[in-house]
């Protein structure tokens, strides 16, 4: 039999300590004299390196929990940071109720989709309004945060609303200038604040929303996207008012659905249900939004 190497792990704290002094200083929160003085009170001291900073009042309790977060690759920005709309709260509210909302989604989408080698996801509500969008874009966020290479696109050609979202630009092109030949891999955006997340805005608007999603040139984009990603989630036009949903819904092959509490009547989710089940989509769960 054979045996697997032992793995080797230095339990000395000091490396660790050092590199949240590395990102205090690199990120502009100390500086090299202020780094000084730390050093003199943690050997004095022996407290770790943030809390001789703490001590110090040269950082406070923010600068701690950001450097910790870059440390474990668990990046997250201050408000107003990278321009992104307010409703991102994972990137500026990652520690708040609604987050962890989004963490146990993700979890359950882990389980019960993403585990079984499905990649591709539409995210659909019956009508606007009801939280889809921002439901779908905090969702690609955290699913990023796994290291999972992920995905994000607008596929809603008339009331977009991702570009606004991730502060893209109303201008740029996107799904729909791929879908006629107009652009190519330029379209789709990195997202550098979030090292595993790119968005692929809706791009022009067209005149024909539901016959470009319907062409096989969609299916081909589809079937490219998900050997290049982990993951790829698909935000929708709602499902109630025209068919782009469901079209875009049978090509994803999966749909998690979104109800607002108070708002979405019933009968109308249920027959958004019966409509995606009919045209071969899966439901994998649906989460009522109370934001």
């Amino acid at each position: 039999m054979t045996q697997t190497p032992a793995l080797k792990i230095n339990p000395e704290p000091i490396g660790a300590e050092r590199r949240i002094g590395q990102i205090l200083r690199e990120s502009g929160r100390l500086s090299p004299l202020d780094a000084e003085r730390v050093l003199h009170l943690q050997r004095e001291t022996g407290l770790r390196f943030g809390e001789a900073a703490l001590r110090l009042g040269l950082i406070s309790e923010e600068d701690i929990n950001r450097a910790i977060s870059e440390q474990f690759d668990y990046r997250y920005l201050k408000p107003g940071q990278g321009n992104f709309s307010t409703r991102l709260i994972a990137a500026y509210q990652p520690f708040s109720h609604q987050m962890e909302v989004f963490r146990a989604i993700r979890s359950q989408l882990m389980l019960r989709w993403h585990g079984d080698g499905s990649k591709t996801l539409a995210v659909t509500s019956p009508r606007r309004g009801e939280g889809r969008s921002y439901a779908v874009s905090n969702l690609a966020v955290v699913l990023s945060q796994l290291g999972q290479r992920t995905l994000l696109v607008d596929a809603d050609l008339r009331n977009p609303s991702q570009h606004d979202i991730f502060a893209l630009g109303r201008n740029g092109m996107g799904l729909s200038d791929l879908l006629v030949g107009r652009g190519g891999g330029e379209c789709i955006r990195r997202i550098d604040e979030f090292a595993d997340l790119s968005v692929l805005p809706a791009g022009t608007l067209p005149p024909n929303p539901l016959e470009l999603l319907s062409r096989g040139a969609f299916d081909a984009l589809l079937r490219d996207f998900s050997a290049a990603y982990d993951i790829v989630l698909l935000d929708t036009p709602g499902g109630i008012a025209s068919s782009d949903a469901q079209t875009v819904a049978a090509r994803a092959g999966a749909s998690l659905l979104i109800v607002r509490k108070h708002v979405t009547p019933f009968s109308e989710t249920d027959f958004l249900r019966q409509m995606l089940t009919a045209v071969g989509c899966r439901i994998v769960g649906a989460v009522l939004n109370e934001f």
